[in-house]
């Protein structure tokens, strides 16, 4: 009989933003262990870009990003990648290819749910920067007037990264998006970032060692800590 792995923590602040449901819970547990069998960098969000669970491939990704009381990319990703200064470190061609259809994808959220106070809250962050405003009002629109409305999606796209490893520098990023019928109850989407190594880059550490993962293992994380 195989042992059952430790299932992932979480903080007890994060409580309320968790399934209460037992089986669900449990599913989540075992989908933890799915995502880190995952080589590429693959989390779980909601329809607030709030995070619900990553994997180290994606730790690593973001190993280098400072600490931020709101923007952090395991805990709202939209808000890091809107408002992080180091986002544009780590997502290459940051403000065409990153901000911008997220905000499509974001103005499409707030308009099928107005009301609800996460989004609510976005577009007042959006609101308070003046170059986000302008990309919220004028960028979007043109963006999908050129592209379309179906570039907004989540699945497929196409986008650039540096990858943690120097050698491979940046690297071409595909974004998978999927659900599951349990995923779906739960409101959360997967998302995972299918990163294309470079032709004759080699697959051997980093001399002097690479650089260790934030965490060992998958976690659930919810609602952003003031304290990271």
């Amino acid at each position: 009989m195989v042992d059952r792995d430790p299932p992932p923590t979480w903080r007890a602040a994060e409580e309320s933003r968790l399934p209460q449901d037992p089986a669900q819970r449990d599913y989540l547990c075992d989908y933890a262990a799915l995502m880190e069998a995952v080589p590429y960098p693959s989390f779980l969000v909601d329809h607030r870009w709030d995070v619900a669970l990553t994997n180290s491939a994606f730790d690593k990704l973001f190993q280098s990003v400072r600490p931020h009381p709101t923007a952090l990319p395991d805990d709202n990703f939209l808000r890091f990648v809107l408002f992080h200064p180091d986002a544009a470190a780590v997502l290459e061609d940051h403000e065409p290819s990153w901000c911008v259809p997220l905000l499509a994808q974001f103005t499409a959220a707030l308009a099928a749910a107005p009301e609800d106070e996460g989004l609510v809250s976005i577009r007042q962050e959006v609101a308070r920067d003046p170059f986000m405003e302008a990309a919220y009002r004028y960028g979007v629109p043109h963006w999908l007037s050129t592209h379309g409305a179906d570039a907004a999606e989540r699945d497929g796209a196409v986008r650039t990264v540096r990858h943690w490893d120097p050698r491979w520098g940046h690297v071409r990023c595909r974004l998978v998006a999927e659900s599951s019928r349990m995923l779906d109850g739960m409101g959360l989407t997967r998302i995972t970032m299918i990163l294309s190594m470079p032709q004759g880059a080699a697959t051997g550490p980093v001399p002097g060692g690479e650089a260790a993962p934030l965490h060992q293992g998958p976690r659930l994380r919810a609602v952003p800590s003031l304290d990271q």
